[in-house]
């Protein structure tokens, strides 16, 4: 038997990703913005689109074992204004939870940004797990970085699991921490881009007011896979670690053989965990578009490891032996 899941707010389909690796078949997909749906339909040859969760019929949501969704961020995110719940983006997790409620789906694996954690002291996290918990779930949540899970990137979100209260019989465990990775197989794609050293805009970043003198551009010149970010009048270094891909984050430059590079669109989706199957279908697509697609992605790594950690809670070693149907004989 072939454990299934539906992909809401899938974006670019990287939570996708990271579930299909494992064997798990995708039903359908939920995502209302059409440039990531023209790319994850370019990656995946899939038309079913639910289209808008908030306005979705549940007799046409199919009926899967895994509910996955990547709900918007930007309502919570220190990034943006924080206005969590007042935002109609921060509506999403009501719809999510009516249609767990209605269809009764087993379990689910959400992701949101790590400032949820403390978004009005707390209090939006801890409203979001009892309304998941009145609706019949057993909720676990934890914050990890992809950084620790085989991609170089520092990238730290909050994930939750979900677990249907008459399935669940144990404590969910998060996966473990992995040996950490460099940046050289994720770096200088053959279209690169030289930035100019010289370029009046990034001269007026190393010599303004907060890094003038701070900041040695020829040292870093010298050390491969340095990564500049370049954000309002911050300028950051990084050795060997990309800072977090984030929508509209087309500053991020980097080093190699002497020479700075900008970080191109099939480079973020290789630190993101996208294999070199999905960069090449991704070639011809805009370059700034795709960025902030990745940027706004799941990372593959990480949804493939708490994949992992839930196929062992439900009892599934790999799927080409049965799961114990037992536990699903509500559904």
């Amino acid at each position: 038997m072939t454990l299934t899941f539906i992909d809401f707010c899938s974006g670019i389909g990287g939570g996708r990703l990271g579930l299909e690796s494992l064997g798990l078949k995708c039903l359908a997909h939920s995502e209302i913005n059409m440039d990531s749906d023209f790319t994850y339909k370019l990656f995946y040859s899939d038309e079913n689109n639910l289209g808008d969760l908030t306005t979705l019929a549940y007799d046409k949501i199919p009926m899967a074992d895994i509910l996955i969704a990547g709900f918007p961020c930007q309502t919570f995110s220190i990034v943006g204004k924080r206005a969590g719940f007042d935002d109609d983006r921060g509506q999403i997790i009501y719809y999510l939870s009516k249609i767990l409620k209605e269809k009764k789906i087993p379990y689910f694996i959400f992701e949101n940004v790590k400032g949820l954690v403390n978004h009005r002291g707390g209090k939006t996290l801890n409203s979001i797990v009892e309304l998941l918990n009145s609706v019949g779930y057993k909720v676990f949540y934890k914050v990890l970085n992809s950084a620790d899970y085989g991609v170089p990137q520092l990238r730290e979100r909050i994930y939750f699991v979900g677990i249907r209260k008459d399935l669940c019989f144990k404590e969910f465990k998060f996966p473990i921490v992995q040996k950490p990775i460099g940046l050289k197989k994720f770096l200088l794609d053959s279209n690169n881009i030289k930035q100019n050293i010289e370029h009046p805009t990034f001269q007026k970043y190393l010599n303004n007011k907060y890094n003038k003198g701070k900041i040695n551009i020829n040292d870093i010149l010298k050390k491969d896979f340095c990564i500049i970010d370049t954000r309002q009048s911050d300028l950051r270094v990084y050795e060997n670690k990309c800072p977090t891909l984030r929508t509209g984050r087309h500053g991020l430059l980097y080093t190699k053989g002497g020479e700075l590079y900008k970080l191109q669109g099939v480079e973020a989706l290789m630190l993101q965990g996208f294999s070199k199957e999905y960069v090449l279908k991704a070639r011809e697509l805009n370059n700034n578009k795709l960025l902030s697609q990745a940027g706004n992605a799941m990372t593959v790594n990480v949804i493939r490891e708490i994949g992992k950690c839930l196929l062992k809670y439900i009892g599934v070693d790999n799927l080409e032996n049965e799961f114990d149907t037992k536990r699903l004989s509500n559904c």
